[in-house]
């Protein structure tokens, strides 16, 4: 059996991003701020804007708040100090709502330095490094550290230790609609689902493709079937290009037309084998016909 293979951010931690702690002196009148774990008042803490973990799970909230009553807080949070006294998450919301369903005053906590593109770097890097994101968070927050940092592909790639390629994946679930995003949001679909689903650009097929995916349990590979399927039934049918007819025929077929009274068509290959073809409204025009050809015999 192969071994498994660590992650990419695994062991890079957030001090690689945050940097050392900073002293007192730093930040004016931040009495606070130190190198150590301090104790911080949980009412002077305040969520982070950029975190990209948007929905948490209040049976495994409720199950860490009762850890915390009997054990504490083992792994502290990490914030930043905010100019009006308070201290914004940068990493442990988890930690720090469950902190507050057991009743705690103080939990432990790191203070640091951060702007705003740090803020949601950071955050970003310690979900993913938690594996607790859904595809849908990542693809936001791959974006909003394009847009806000104004990062290039090259430099996000080598923020999050992601490849170029794993991030415009990503990036592409925001062409998807929105009735595509919440599926994939919500566990409905995976994320192989929606990679092919985003080059199905016809909206009701698209939407038909999704319903079928949820209904019928659709596996990936039977979803690129269909995908497969609905493009040959569209592919246009080309027409054999038709060789011009030599004069002599052209002659030949409006003469019959003149003779029988009726449309005649005369196709030819290159090599002179060809058909004619007369065409009949009723059996009484094709008994006429008939009998113009076999009059004409003798």
């Amino acid at each position: 059996m192969s071994a498994k293979k660590s992650s990419p951010l695994k062991g890079r931690g957030l001090s690689a991003i945050l940097g050392a702690s900073v002293d007192i002196e730093t930040i004016q009148g931040a009495a606070d701020v130190t190198a150590s774990i301090t104790s911080l008042p949980i009412d002077k803490i305040v969520v982070n804007p950029f975190q990209p973990r948007k929905e948490f799970s209040q049976e495994a909230l409720d199950e860490l708040a009762q850890s915390i009553r009997q054990q504490g807080i083992i792994t502290p949070v990490t914030v930043r100090l905010m100019p009006d006294n308070t201290y914004q998450l940068i990493a442990g919301e988890r930690r720090f709502r469950a902190a507050q369903l057991a009743g705690l005053k103080e939990i432990p906590g790191y203070v640091r330095i951060a702007t705003d593109g740090q803020m949601m770097e950071m955050a970003l890097v310690e979900n993913i490094q938690r594996e607790n994101l859904n595809a849908m968070e990542i693809a936001l927050s791959y974006n909003a550290l394009l847009e806000e940092c104004q990062l290039t592909h090259e430099q996000l790639s080598e923020r999050v230790g992601k490849s170029r390629a794993t991030i415009t994946n990503y990036l592409r679930l925001l062409n998807l609609p929105a009735e595509t995003q919440l599926a994939l949001s919500d566990g409905r679909i995976s994320m192989a689902h929606a990679r092919a689903l985003v080059n199905v650009d016809d909206l009701d097929q698209h939407l038909a493709l999704l319903h079928e995916i949820i209904e019928r349990q659709l596996s990936v590979h039977q979803l690129e079937q269909r995908i497969q399927n609905l493009r040959t039934e569209q592919k246009p049918i080309v027409a054999h290009k038709t060789e011009a007819l030599p004069s002599t025929h052209q002659e030949g077929r409006n003469a019959l037309r003149k003779y029988l009274q009726s449309e005649v068509e005369i196709r030819r290959s290159r090599r002179g084998k060809g058909t004619i073809t007369i065409q009949f409204n009723t059996d009484s025009d094709f008994a006429r016909i008939l009998a113009l050809l076999q009059n004409a015999k003798k």
